[in-house]
């Protein structure tokens, strides 16, 4: 996993690139690449080494016949079997997945990415044809930001280079106002600033003489049909090899893998199914986040999980005094809102597990999305945010100017079943694609790698084609995959409710961090977007006990931190 970025055009420049680099030098500490050709294109290249660890991986990779220029983040996980595949038209020079990604696009074109099973955003430059070719994964696991105005584009996998380039810092309003309103985090090909796009998961970009063209390459509806007609004997086997063998993939790496733990669900699986791999298990280290509050802390499953087994437990604590500087760091690199308190504890693991050693880890995101594990997924509403029973919103705060601009956003419906549809949503529009953007940075930038075993595409496709009694039967969710977490695992764990909260935001925003709170909620009161007298008594309200919910409070602190940024 690393970072990349990329110039087309007049402000192609060795030190532009190099500025760009700097900007995000956090996502590859291990060796920074650049290539450039003045006033046509720069590409550059912050590595983190995963696989291959000889500098004969690093990148900008050139092709043998000099044609074709590669930066690539992420990690193609089947490319031993690809590598297999092409081995009798190439002689590849190094063990890399990136040399394998190169051939593949050089043997196949476009249709490579039918072929790769992994997290990925690459780009290639056709020398000859001075053509820019990008793409990105099925589920956007890595990111990919474009700016293109007149004859300039640029990309990278983090906001911030746009800057170094002069990109104004513009905000797009109505990505606000839906975040405000909604809680949307902008729909796949947006962000929170005007002008910057993301290249959505599943599509490619084409880039030449100044035209840009994007076309989706992952069609998930026709996959998902075809699927549908497939059945097997023993469901629960077929989707046990498709766990097993997803998480064997994930182990592929030349450095230290590790696993993060809550005592939820999907995460306690993970750990037995990765205790059944054929692997040196005294060498894995866990971690777990904590913040000494027993009414959140999952420490006492975690602990249980890991009875008899062999994987050392480290605990990452996160107190309540770090959060005002341990946000501003966060917020600045984002540059763009995030989930608050628990991405702050959960980026406390990546801190933690670099400081050990522990370069790639594992994690259990992507389960609910596709077993259909969240309580709103019973109720079948149109909710967003889970485990709340008001509403987390407060667009009363909102200037009637500002918020005459509202328009709910209306998501796709794909399917002709609403339970698809609202797992559909959540897997492209809402939960994962913020979710990946949030793990992605706080990963990165501790130079770790974070990798999903439940978004391995083949697993995701076919328990999402199962019908609605293998997700939830009797009014227990995720029924089927309970079963199979059954047989490694104490029943209590495998039965156990979802638990939607594990860091107290409420209380320590209401509390502890009262005058920190107000104090950064001062600074966005005059801004235009809001009513200061309204915002002002919701603020005081939420200090007095109107606190079952303090998503909104966390909206405003995101604004002041993003507009207070470097």
């Amino acid at each position: 996993m690393c970072g990349i970025a990329g110039i087309v055009g007049q402000k192609s420049s060795e030190q532009n690139i190099k500025k760009m680099l700097f900007a995000q030098r956090h996502r590859g500490p291990d060796y920074t690449g650049f290539f450039a050709q003045e006033s046509e294109v720069a590409f550059g290249h912050n590595r983190l080494s995963i696989i291959d660890l000889s500098s004969d991986a690093n990148q900008p990779f050139e092709s043998d016949c000099k044609e074709y220029i590669l930066v690539f983040n992420g990690e193609i996980y089947n490319y031993l079997e690809l590598k297999r595949e092409l081995s009798s038209k190439y002689v590849f020079k190094t063990k890399s997945d990136t040399e394998v990604l190169m051939n593949a696009y050089k043997e196949y074109g476009e249709n490579c990415l039918d072929k790769l099973n992994g997290m990925f955003a690459f780009a290639i430059w056709h020398k000859s044809e001075k053509k820019l070719f990008a793409a990105r994964d099925r589920f956007g696991v890595k990111p990919f930001n474009y700016y293109h105005k007149k004859n300039d584009f640029f990309f990278a996998s983090e906001i911030k280079p746009f800057w170094e380039l002069g990109v104004e810092k513009e905000k797009n309003q109505n990505v606000w106002l839906k975040y405000f309103c909604e809680g949307s985090y902008g729909l796949p090909n947006e962000t929170f600033w005007e002008n910057i796009h993301q290249l959505p998961a599943g599509h490619f970009l084409e880039y030449k003489n100044e035209k840009l063209t994007i076309k989706k390459w992952y069609n998930f509806q026709e996959r998902i049909f075809q699927k549908q007609q497939i059945s097997s004997q023993d469901e629960e086997q077929a989707i046990t090899d498709l766990l097993m063998n997803s998480i064997n993939l994930r182990f592929r790496a030349d450095v230290p893998v590790g696993f993060n733990l809550s005592g939820g669900l999907d995460s306690s699986t993970l750990l037995a199914l990765i205790d059944k791999q054929d692997i040196d298990k005294k060498s894995i280290e866990a971690f777990t986040f904590i913040t000494n509050d027993e009414r959140y802390d999952e420490l006492f499953w975690v602990k249980s999980m890991l009875e008899n087994r062999p994987f050392h437990l480290n605990i990452c604590e996160l107190s309540s005094t770090e959060i005002p500087e341990l946000s501003m760091t966060i917020s600045d690199l984002q540059q763009e809102p995030y989930g608050g308190i628990p991405t702050l504890a959960y980026s406390k693991i990546f801190k933690t597990a670099r400081e050990k050693g522990t370069i790639v880890l594992l994690d259990g995101q992507g389960s609910d999305e596709a077993w259909a594990g969240y309580d709103y997924y019973l109720s079948n509403n149109n909710n967003v945010i889970q485990g709340t029973k008001n509403s987390p919103f407060r667009k009363n705060v909102l200037d009637n100017d500002f918020l005459s601009h509202y328009n709910k956003t209306v998501y796709p419906k794909a399917f002709s079943d609403d339970l698809l549809n609202t797992q559909y949503r959540d897997l492209f529009y809402t939960k994962i694609p913020r979710a990946l953007r949030f793990n992605d940075r706080i990963s990165m930038l501790y130079g770790t790698e974070l990798r999903e075993p439940f978004l391995d595409y083949e697993l995701v496709e076919y328990v999402f084609s199962r019908s609605k009694d293998f997700k939830i039967k009797d009014g227990t969710q995720k029924w089927l995959l309970r079963k199979i977490a059954n047989k490694f695992l104490h029943q209590e764990v495998a039965l156990a409710p979802k638990r939607p909260l594990q860091t107290p935001q409420r209380e320590w925003l209401s509390n502890d961090l009262k005058e920190w709170v107000r104090a950064e909620v001062e600074t966005i009161f005059d801004v235009s977007w809001f009513n200061k007298k309204i915002m002002q008594t919701e603020l005081e309200n939420f200090f007095n006990g109107d606190n079952s919910s303090s998503f909104h409070v966390w909206q405003w602190i995101s604004l002041a931190q993003i507009l207070n940024s470097k």
